[in-house]
């Protein structure tokens, strides 16, 4: 197996890409159209002359080309040393704006300095544009920094500080790798009425949030911690696969998010994972030695009665999804634990700085609305640890959808439209 460091990572993952494509005789067009994204992109993807910002393109890339559970884990491996090496080369020179992975509605501006020797003047007056700039943006951070309230989404009132979480891990570690249990605490008291009756004042429009960095998990015996973990909380096997709950009415939620956008979504409309909720946990190395990760466990923060809320799809007309290999919670058993299905191998794994690893978790209950988070158990040498994972700061959050009202978004509509039998 290649390296797959600095240029050969990209060249790794743009062959992978380029070989599911082919196997699966759809042209450009055709996946482009899929993807809803141009033909050249993605030849720029497959020639390696480009990389996706967000793993989740190539992973419905994947599925779409019919890769093999094992496919898409490579896949993304390699996706993310081609990424890790990008972010060096970046370090390396001046930093640049990058909008082609944005939606056009999101691409921000390139400002261009025409003139590198202005005269005296215009010399003045470009430091009075840049100084204001400089005040707007500060401005800017501490407005989106302070908790606002989103979506009014009953026990959902840091939203910002999940949106800005979109792809954060907060991880402790200790020195001693067994968690103490914590006895769950009574969920508040969810309203009765039909969420599409008595919406909570919202907006259709998410705001855009101040990405966080992911936390490095730290140890309280020499250091850093060997390890870092990434987080995405809202993985789509397809975008059928993922419903939210809102405590709103159709009128005041906005279109359904693509996966990359969907930890906005779910903070502005103070959204909760209907049914089930998949995430996806990045392990990685930081250093040279070779880091054993012995479990991975299950921890439920509180427990109660499933919300009486409106379930929104994010997607319609999905084909089958692919059976992956990932590790399994029941919400509903009285001590919830991580089991393997679909071949999945249980721990324990070795990762290091060029060899991480991915698993998938999905969480399902039928019965509650439950709070959980997971903690993963490390040794390298003479040391270990327990780090701790959660979606950014928050425990995350599953809610069974019970005879709710139900709602899609039907393929260039523009409204929600309730579903049949929802």
């Amino acid at each position: 197996m290649p390296d797959g460091t600095g240029a050969a990572g990209t060249e790794e993952f743009a062959r992978l890409l380029s070989e599911l494509k082919t196997r699966s005789g759809l042209s450009y067009g055709t996946l482009a159209k899929r993807l809803h994204t141009s033909t050249s992109t993605l030849h720029r993807y497959c020639n390696g002359t480009a990389l996706p910002h967000e793993f989740a393109s190539a992973e419905r890339f994947g599925r779409l080309c019919r890769a093999t559970p094992e496919e898409l884990v490579e896949l993304h491996r390699s996706w993310i040393l081609a990424d890790a090496a990008r972010g060096r080369r970046a370090e390396q020179r001046a930093p640049e704006t990058r909008t082609a992975d944005l939606p056009a509605a999101e691409a921000e501006p390139v400002v261009e300095v025409v003139s590198a020797e202005p005269a005296p003047p215009r010399r003045r007056r470009t430091a009075l544009i840049v100084s204001a700039t400089a005040v707007a943006l500060v401005a800017a951070v501490l407005v989106v920094a302070r908790p606002t309230g989103w979506g009014g989404g009953g026990g959902q009132a840091k939203g910002d500080q999940q949106a800005a979480a979109a792809t954060a891990t907060t991880a402790t570690t200790t020195t001693d790798s067994v968690t103490t249990p914590v006895a769950p605490e009574p969920l508040p008291t969810t309203p009765t009425a039909a969420a599409e009756t008595t919406p909570a004042p919202s907006s259709a429009t998410p705001p855009t949030p101040t990405a966080a960095p992911t936390p490095t998990p730290t140890s309280t015996d020499s250091g850093p911690a060997p390890l870092t973990v990434g987080t995405r909380p809202y993985v789509y096997a397809d975008p059928c696969s993922q419903h939210f709950l809102v405590n709103s009415g159709p009128a005041q939620v906005g279109p359904p998010a693509p996966e990359r956008d969907a930890p906005r979504w779910a903070a502005a409309y103070g959204a909760v994972s209907s049914g089930e909720q998949e995430v996806a946990l990045t392990v990685q190395g930081t250093g040279t030695d070779t880091v054993v990760l012995l479990g991975l466990h299950v921890r439920v923060t509180a427990k109660g009665a499933p919300l009486a809320w409106n379930d929104y799809s994010m997607g319609v007309g999905c084909g089958g999804g692919v059976d992956a290999k990932s590790f399994d919670i029941d919400l509903d058993r009285g001590s919830p634990v991580i089991t393997v299905k679909g071949g999945q191998r249980d721990f324990p794994y070795k990762v290091s700085k060029s060899d991480p690893e991915v698993f998938y978790v999905t969480a399902h209950t039928k019965a509650h609305d439950v709070r959980w988070d997971l903690t993963l158990d490390w040794s390298s040498g003479d040391r270990h640890g327990t780090v701790r994972i959660d979606n950014g700061g928050t425990p995350f959050r599953t809610s069974a959808d019970v005879n709710r009202p139900g709602y899609d978004y039907p393929l260039g509509g523009g409204e929600w439209i309730k579903r049949e039998g929802g």
